[in-house]
């Protein structure tokens, strides 16, 4: 059973290498997902998070992004700037703090920046104002700079 195991191994070496990799980034993913400290919640879940805390609402979508509308009351930091302006989100370290992107994709990251900086109440919108906007809810033209 070795033997075949090592001459398959040699003979399709790509696919053995490309299996490894593959099965690889899939632990390294479901491990980041088990010991993430932050939460992701869907449009619902967040209104509700909105309505029974304090919360704050950060918008990590770059300039060009934001002209279509954001969250009521979100201040908008692009996720290319938000290491410069951490120190300003300190103060929300004892409120809940909902941070969406377009997709979800990007404000995953920024939430474990607030999770390791301390703030223990961080929500990551998934699917972002995408799919706040396919849930048929408001965006507002103007948010807090």
């Amino acid at each position: 059973m070795l033997q075949q195991i090592i001459e398959f191994s040699t003979n399709h070496l790509m696919l053995v290498v490309s299996f490894l990799a593959l099965s690889g980034f899939i632990l390294f993913t479901e491990f980041r997902k088990l010991t993430q400290k932050f939460t992701t919640v869907g449009p619902s879940a967040a209104i509700s998070i909105i309505n029974k805390n304090k919360t704050m609402l950060i918008d990590v979508r770059e300039n060009n992004e934001i002209t279509s509308g954001m969250l009521n009351g979100a201040i908008h930091i692009p996720l290319s700037g938000i290491g410069k302006r951490l120190s300003e989100l300190d103060k929300y370290k004892d409120d809940s703090v909902v941070v969406y992107c377009r997709s979800g994709n990007r404000s995953g990251s920024v939430c474990r920046t607030l999770s390791g900086r301390g703030f223990e109440q961080v929500y990551n919108l998934a699917g972002g104002i995408m799919a706040w906007e396919d849930a048929h809810l408001p965006v507002s033209r103007k948010g807090k700079k």
